[in-house]
């Protein structure tokens, strides 16, 4: 405290402040340097370069990078492992990365705090086509070997991830960065094979020739995951007769009269026509046979659908005939293309009656329907369409090296239209898979691939699912959806950049070799020379004799290497059996983008249920995406993406960009509803940044009137602390026990909410009001005021940690400020919000609370007036609640106890009833309390009365309290207070 000093001038001989009345008006002014202001070096803005210089200054000196590996080598009880999903590296880091790796590391930051020993190992998929695509730009494939494919991709990937790296890094992400694990690593590479090998022994892994996605443009088979549908496609749609050759024999009685019948059928994609082998019907629906009234041609469509085909024609149809579809088994149709070739009637239950005819043309090498009906009929599965989408020499000369999706199409559109098949031609505006890396539509096409057969694995995973807990519980049926949709998942790609299928292939029968034995070996190889061995080394390093003699294979120079690639979700589905601890490989959390649900979220528990018979996570996490203040997608054309670096460091225009700094970011995501769309943009970087500060002033405050205060020596024990300071530790408690639920639920805007609720309502409207006189007047060692200091610490410790993993560089900063620990110390190296039970004592809350409700009513009574200038009588009757008054104002009347204190008032009388001389001028409130002490053992509902009434007493010139009795006197409080400072 600052002593008082004498002065040379004196108003009517006074020579020293506090002995006698002063009379003088700016006798404040006199006694500002005996006041106990609020003093620290702790800043109350930083912007700009300055916030920048600041942030890294706190990573460095805080040891930001070395705190990952400290907590590593701590001993824990229990520890937390959150499973990184891969990020691709093909690109720069963007907002999604943000909001990812974020939430991600204010998660394990909080299981630090609270003891835990985090298991989190970032990483990257690096393997793929659009990073191949991209590292070679426009030189194209054809003029490199494989080996300078990938070491082109490889140096790019690695690009990206040095970029990618130092951003998660600037935003204060806790990690090993020099311990990451990547797909291309060879070690990781081999425990994908291991995964492989251990499916593939249990038949779950097999190569066959079907219809899968297949992109022309990227020349390689995709699966589900790594399509985007387009709904404003359009297609070229034509309704198309295949004529009835031969009528079913159920039919052919009532056919005697009708002349020749056409089956009329309609396709989105008439390119596929050449390959037709089939159409099928649906059993249990009901056919007619019309004729239409502008030409008389006799069509075989679905009843049902005679109205729509009527308005779509153009022309009335009348029925002639209407059976049941099971009357067209036997019947067979001219191909419309092939006259020579004849085409079934056959029964499925993929046909569907929403649109076209009833009556679904099948090829069976470009449907999976189609498929699945050529397999149980025995058809066979032609396929005339080559890797990059054209004709082969099986279509014939005048299709041959024309593309399906141009003028391939269009010429089978004009031979449809020359033999006179075609009824009805129109655009057709429909949703159609596209590849989702090179933006163009695929086809669907049969060729021979390796697959994972899912449908055996999906009640398991149904199962294994069922044990997971899933946030938000919506996204569950996602989840299961997705599963329901896959019953088969194509693996094997026809690029160079990835993981290679380990199987070799006998140069003379084609048959695959691939056993335990050699992808083991293989396995092995790639462990020490990562899976560029694959080109490099000769076969015999493969396939050695022990290997050959295991498989009871023929000689080496029989076989040659395989050269497709794994799917690049197959390489990072298997990451839990390369990256998790091996003591339990089960990730307590997964937490990922809702894109995941179809890809790694599935991938990884596909690949897990096939080898454990259980799920790679206890929990997932499900999040929206980043998108503009709109709502809409971030898009470059567009000009609404934020880049995360311009955000932290500011745009080439300051004004318009100004550096918001990592923390900015970080509340961002924080604040966020995660669970839906997740909008960003300067509105929302301004808000957040204005919470901050208001964070910032609040934090300042309670480091202000800590000054030379030790919580290790000076701290009073709670049962000696005035009443309001022992119940703002009762809820300081109740905040930081709901903030840690908050957390552990991944509920980081409940915890913003509750943060800012005990801030404003709590602290700044309650408590900081009610204190600031005893902070600022008492005596600088008295009981009262280090009973308030040894609150606001505890305040200012458990605000500090509450905020630690959202902002983790205020929360650092502050602690620098904060006293009670030793130079060197970090918050994230000491802890969790510590509270105590001892701090909810019985009674406390209800005294408290009571006296709060009597100040409520006394308020309202008195609106847009000074509390400080009125005087109250409170009375209660004789009882429990007057009991707890007592305990805060042991004196009937008081300017200083406990009551008045909480009242704010001048003085205040605890009586049993009204004085019979009352003033006039005295304002009466009324009310009632209910006391609910022991778990509602003790309920007692109390009446109370307000009266407020201007104070006779005056200002008092120091503390500027209504408490003297004389005008421009020092109170008894303040002069005493001086005098005992002299």
């Amino acid at each position: 405290m600052l002593l008082v000093r004498r002065s040379a001038v004196g108003f009517g001989g006074v020579a020293r402040w506090g002995l006698r009345c002063l009379c003088s008006g700016d006798a404040a002014g006199r006694y500002r340097d005996t006041v106990l202001l609020p003093r620290t070096d702790f800043p109350m803005r930083v912007n700009g370069p300055n916030l920048l210089e600041r942030e890294i200054q706190i990573q460095q000196k805080c040891g930001f990078d070395q705190l990952y590996t400290w907590q590593r080598e701590k001993k824990a009880k229990k520890e937390y492992c959150l499973h990184d999903g891969p990020p691709y590296a093909n690109g720069d880091p963007h907002v999604g990365h943000a909001l990812n790796k974020i939430l991600k590391d204010i998660r394990n930051r909080f299981e630090v705090l609270r003891g835990r020993q985090v298991h989190y190992v970032p990483g990257w998929d690096c393997h793929g086509l659009p990073i191949e695509l991209k590292a070679l730009g426009d030189l194209g494939t054809n003029e490199l070997s494989p080996l300078q494919i990938r070491q082109k991709a490889r140096e790019f990937a690695e690009r990206a991830i040095s970029r990618q790296r130092a951003a998660f890094q600037r935003w204060g992400v806790m990690a090993d960065w020099e311990n990451c694990y990547y797909t291309f690593d060879g070690k990781y590479e081999a425990a994908q094979l291991k995964v492989f090998q251990e499916m593939h022994n249990k038949g779950l892994i097999y190569q066959d020739y079907k219809p899968v996605f297949w992109s022309p443009s990227s020349r390689t088979a995709l699966a589900e995951a790594e399509l985007e549908y387009n709904p404003e496609h359009v297609s070229r749609a034509l309704y198309i007769t295949f004529p009835l050759l031969t009528l079913p024999a159920k039919l052919a009685a009532k056919a005697e009269s009708w002349g020749r019948v056409s089956a009329l059928i309609w396709t989105t994609q008439p390119w596929t026509i050449p390959a037709n082998q089939a159409v099928c019907y649906m059993p249990k629906v009901q056919y007619s046979v019309v004729k239409r009234a502008d030409n008389e041609q006799l069509l075989l469509v679905a009843s049902e659908r005679i109205n729509s085909l009527a308005s779509i024609l153009k022309t009335n149809l009348e029925s002639l005939a209407t059976f049941p579809g099971t009357d067209l088994e036997g019947g067979v149709c001219q191909h419309p293309t092939i006259p020579s070739k004849q085409v079934p009637l056959l029964p499925a239950n993929h046909v569907t009656m929403t649109k076209g005819t009833g009556l679904v043309h099948t090829a069976p090498a470009h449907g999976m329907e189609d498929y699945g009906v050529a397999t149980h009929f025995n058809l066979p599965v032609e396929c005339m369409v080559d890797e990059e989408g054209r004709f082969t020499e099986l279509a014939g000369p005048e299709l041959q090296k024309k593309s399906v999706m141009t003028d391939g199409n269009a010429t089978v559109i004009s031979v449809l239209q020359e033999a006179g098949a075609v009824v009805k031609e129109e655009d057709c505006v429909h949703s159609y898979p596209y590849d989702w890396r090179t933006k163009q539509p695929v086809m669907i096409r049969a060729s021979k691939q390796w697959f994972i057969n899912t449908a055996s694995l999906k009640d398991k995973a149904k199962d294994a699912l069922q044990k997971v807990r899933v946030i938000p519980e919506s996204a569950r049926s996602s989840l299961l959806a997705m599963l329901d949709r896959r019953t088969y998942w194509c693996i094997s790609r026809q690029r160079s950049w990835g993981v290679p299928i380990p199987v070799f292939y006998h140069k003379e029968t084609g048959e695959p070799l691939l056993n335990k034995h050699s992808v083991t070996h293989i396995a092995k190889v790639f462990s020490e020379k990562g899976s560029d061995s694959w080109w490099t080394e000769p076969v015999e390093t493969f396939l050695t004799p022990e290997v050959l003699q295991k498989s009871k294979a023929g000689a080496v120079s029989e076989y040659v290497r395989g050269e497709d690639v794994l799917d690049i979700w197959f390489d990072s589905g298997a990451s839990w059996a390369a990256v998790l601890p091996e003591s339990d490989p089960r990730a307590d959390s997964y937490v990922e983008g809702k894109d995941q649900i179809g890809g790694w979220f599935q991938s990884s528990l596909l690949t897990s249920v096939a080898v454990r018979n259980k799920a790679p996570y206890k929990a997932l996490v499900v999040h929206g995406f980043a998108v503009s203040e709109r709502g809409e997608k971030m898009s470059k054309s567009v000009g609404n993406v934020i880049d995360p670096d311009v955000v932290i460091n500011g745009g080439k225009d300051l004004s318009v960009s100004p550096p918001y700094g990592a923390d900015v970011l970080r509340w961002w995501v924080a604040e966020s509803n995660v669970f839906s769309e997740v909008q960003i943009g300067p509105n929302t970087l301004n808000a957040a940044k204005d919470s901050i500060s208001k964070l910032r002033r609040t934090l300042r405050f309670l480091l202000g009137n800590l000054q030379s205060f030790d919580p290790r020596s000076q701290a009073v024990d709670p049962k000696q602390m005035h009443y309001i300071d022992q119940y703002m530790l009762h809820v300081l408690r109740e905040f930081s026990m709901k903030v840690t639920d908050a957390y552990s639920e991944f509920d980081n805007g409940r915890v913003i909410r509750l943060l800012q609720s005990f801030i404003t309502r709590d602290l700044s409207n309650f408590y900081f009001s009610i204190i600031k006189d005893r902070l600022y007047c008492d005596p600088e060692d008295s009981l009262g005021r280090r009973s308030c200091q040894t609150v606001l610490e505890e305040i200012l410790d458990g605000v500090s940690r509450s905020i630690a993993p959202v902002l983790p560089h205020l929360a650092e900063e502050v602690y620098l400020h904060a006293p009670g620990h030793d130079e060197g110390d970090t918050l994230f190296r000491s802890g969790w919000i510590k509270t105590s039970s001892v701090w909810r004592r019985p009674g406390l809350e209800e005294a408290v609370e009571g006296a709060c409700a009597i100040r409520d009513s006394f308020l309202s009574s008195i609106p847009g007036c000074n509390a400080a200038e009125f005087e109250l009588i409170v009375v209660i009757e004789p009882g429990l609640f007057f009991e707890l008054m007592e305990s805060l104002q042991e004196e009937p009347t008081s300017t200083c106890s406990q009551l008045t204190e909480l009242m704010m008032a001048s003085r205040t009388t605890l009586a049993n009833s009204l004085p019979r001389d009352l003033p006039l001028d005295a304002i009466t409130s009324t009310g009632t309390f209910l006391i609910n002490l022991e778990g509602g053992m003790i309920r007692e509902e109390s009446a109370y009365i307000v009266a407020a009434m201007p104070t006779s007493l005056s200002r008092c010139p120091r503390c500027r309290r209504y408490t003297s009795d004389e005008p421009d006197c020092l109170c008894p409080r303040c002069q005493t207070m001086l005098e005992n400072a002299k």
